[in-house]
């Protein structure tokens, strides 16, 4: 019984419960596309049969995740699966607990909402966007901002956070980025910027009868 509900996974070599950091991004990945996807069906086309089906999905992954154990979550799950073959890097479960307790408050909100009140004003759009935001963050670049919050009001400050940020002191030469970098980007920038009104003026192209079709009974 214990095995089960525990949060994290005891190891020798460290000092507080760790989680496999390659499937937390992994599973966040998951819920991403899957919360991106239902964001979109339901504030632009207006159907939200989606949007319901991924809320319940999120409510059930995080309460097992926070109150049960992560090992059993399905997105961790099939995060798992996905990374195999890749060496775990180890991070510290207590500040993954506290942001994904946000996540299932998060979740919880947004449940009441679409089920309960069926309602779907500026505060379930505000949770959606706030959701896909963090979940992009961790995924796309590693950065955890529920377990930044966690050093913010947590008398224990975080350890074994991704990337070894909690204890780096020194940047490493290959993560700084110097004038000339800085030059590309924005030379690219404002590439795109004076292209932007002549591709805006091209005429779109043309699309299957079929495609249109489709496209346009679901806009209805």
């Amino acid at each position: 019984m214990a095995r089960i509900f525990e949060f994290g996974e005891r190891m020798e070599a460290y000092p507080v419960p760790v989680l496999n950091e390659r499937e937390a991004r992994a599973g966040a990945g998951i819920l991403f596309f899957a919360a991106f996807v239902a964001f979109f069906q339901a504030f632009q086309m207006g159907d939200f049969t989606l949007m319901r089906l991924v809320v319940l999905v999120f409510l059930i992954d995080f309460a097992i995740r926070v109150l049960v154990n992560p090992r059993f979550a399905p997105s961790l799950v099939l995060g798992r699966l996905i990374v195999a073959r890749q060496e775990p890097e180890y991070v510290g479960a207590p500040q993954k607990r506290f942001a994904w307790a946000l996540g299932l408050a998060m979740a919880l909100v947004a449940m009441v909402m679409v089920y309960g009140l069926n309602m779907a004003g500026p505060l379930l759009l505000a949770i959606c966007v706030t959701c896909i935001l963090l979940m992009f963050f961790e995924t796309a670049f590693g950065i955890c901002i529920g377990c930044k919050l966690y050093n913010l009001i947590s008398r224990e400050k975080a350890q074994l956070c991704p990337g070894g940020v909690c204890g780096l002191q020194m940047r490493a030469p290959i993560t700084r980025v110097g004038p000339v970098q800085l030059a590309v980007v924005a030379g690219v920038a404002l590439v795109v910027a004076l292209a932007a009104p002549v591709i805006a003026g091209l005429d779109q192209p043309e699309r299957p009868a079929a495609m249109a079709a489709w496209l346009g009974a679901a806009a209805d």
